[in-house]
């Protein structure tokens, strides 16, 4: 039994387990469905591979989407300007216009139309406040 990754084989090993786990999750209908030692080994090759990733490879994580950005990618799917989002948030062109170039802060009212007019994620909200 593995307790540490030691080099890139190893590395790709216990990643090819971790995959097989999670395929067998998704065919069972979710984790809840694994068995109990599987799930226990499932974590521990999830930690050693997050060590060695954090330790060795320098994984950098993926950036967090800003408000800003999923409000101006909400905004271009619905094909919103910046002046129909002024009005369906019920708020003046300028203030959209400084959110969402950065210079101002997003505020609760415009939290709150962004969950309830574009239908953003409320715990996507929360994370960024």
């Amino acid at each position: 039994m593995i307790d540490k990754i030691r080099n890139e084989a190893q590395y790709q090993q216990i990643m090819g387990l971790i995959e097989k786990y999670i395929e067998k999750a998704a065919e069972q209908g979710g984790f809840h469905a694994l068995q109990k030692a599987e799930t226990k080994e499932l974590e521990r090759l999830s930690l050693l591979a997050e060590q060695y990733e954090d330790n060795v490879l320098k994984i950098m994580p993926l950036p967090v989407a800003t408000i800003s950005a999923v409000v101006q990618q909400k905004t271009k799917e619905m094909r919103l300007s910046q002046h129909k989002l002024a009005e369906l948030f019920g708020m003046s062109t300028s203030k959209i216009s400084q959110i969402l170039n950065g210079k101002r802060p997003p505020d609760v009212p415009f939290l709150k139309a962004a969950h309830e007019k574009l239908g953003i994620d409320g715990n996507l909200i929360l994370e960024q406040a």
